[in-house]
């Protein structure tokens, strides 16, 4: 008699999602930070805060009211669309019995799930260690279950929390050190570019705005695409002709969400500054998102704290096959595209040529 092969596959967590009632167009993109993470949502909350006290960020009555709603859900885990500081997630995991995500973390998590190159892997163990620094004291984390036994690796009286904390601090160190050899590395591709004379354009824009897509469809290259927020994490760069006799090269970039947790920023800085370094910026924006001004601005506005905001942009209104009708074509002069069915493509190109002949130094190459 064949023997019953038990299901293996580990079980989604169940997360019951926060929103604050004051940022309910949020509310769409925690969900899909969520389910990038693979967490089953079992419930959304949307709430007012009336009063803020310090100890879960909202008055301990509202409070109760969702560690009582996660009990009754069954939930494994809070996940907060804001940041919570370390006594505040170690007061409400106390309060709830459960796991408590905040924004920051749960983009963290989604970053280290979709490194795939040593840079990245690099820059996402700097951000997850320099977040986890202050919250040792309520999350024990533990880096080396060897302790003592050699002379100078343990001070007397040194607790294992202030074991810890030295080798975090240590760890990330050595890693500030291994990210500025990676970005020496990268220095040195891009003076490389330069030598070969060619204008070089960076696709921006909000994470799932079809960035990769469009990049695939103009270069033939294989970069990864998927529906899902943050796919691309690594900076990819192509050759491709606008038009025939010109070419380019065309850097594909990290995507851009609202409140990018300052720790990521600083470490993908070297990734993310790819843009800074383009003589022009395809700027992507999801035209089928309702909320398409505000993903817009924020990628403006990253792209200002990045020294990138005085460099020549075109507009590109991407997904225009999900569109009922095309009145967002007046989208701040942009050029209604979809890179799907490659409509409004050759258009994209000709201004992409008519900007790099207008703006920078031209040499023909055979």
């Amino acid at each position: 008699m064949p023997q019953k092969l038990h299901e293996t596959q580990e079980q989604k967590k169940r997360s019951l999602l926060v929103n604050l009632a004051s940022e309910i167009d949020s509310g769409k993109e925690l969900a899909g930070l969520a389910e990038t993470l693979e967490l089953e949502i079992v419930s959304h909350e949307v709430i007012n805060i009336r009063e803020k006290q310090p100890k879960f960020g909202m008055g301990s009555g509202k409070a109760g009211e969702l560690a009582e709603k996660a009990r009754q859900l069954e939930a494994d885990c809070l996940v907060f669309d804001w940041d919570v500081t370390p006594s505040q997630q170690r007061n409400w995991e106390e309060l709830s019995g459960i796991s408590v995500l905040d924004r920051q973390e749960l983009i963290i998590q989604i970053f280290k799930s979709r490194a795939s190159t040593r840079e990245a892997e690099l820059q996402v163990q700097l951000a997850e260690l320099q977040y986890r620094l202050p919250r040792l004291a309520h999350k024990y984390i533990d880096l080396s279950r060897q302790r003592g036994g050699r002379y100078g690796t343990r001070g007397a009286g040194e607790t294992r929390l202030e074991t810890d904390r030295r080798l975090i601090e240590q760890r990330i160190q050595k890693l500030r050190k291994e990210i500025d050899q990676v970005a020496k590395q990268r220095q040195v591709q891009r003076r490389q570019r330069e030598r070969q004379e060619l204008p070089v354009c960076a696709i921006v824009g909000y994470t799932n705005a079809g960035k990769s897509s469009l990049f695939n469809t103009l270069t033939g290259a294989g970069a990864f695409v998927e529906d899902k927020l943050f796919a691309t994490l690594d900076a990819t760069t192509r050759r491709f002709e606008p038009e025939p006799g010109l070419t380019a090269l065309l850097v594909d970039t990290v995507g851009f969400i609202r409140r990018l947790p300052h720790t990521l920023i600083k470490a993908f800085r070297s990734t993310l500054e790819e843009a800074s370094h383009a003589d022009l910026l395809l700027h992507v924006v999801d035209a089928s998102d309702a909320s398409m001004e505000n993903c817009y601005s924020t990628t403006v506005s990253v792209l200002s704290e990045l020294g990138a905001g005085e460099i020549p942009v075109i507009t590109v209104l991407n997904k225009s096959d999900k569109l009922s009708d095309e009145t967002q074509a007046d989208f701040h002069d942009g050029i209604l595209v979809s890179a799907k069915t490659e409509k409004g493509l050759d258009d994209l190109k000709h201004c992409i040529a008519d900007k790099i002949k207008l703006c920078m130094k031209y040499h023909p190459h055979s």
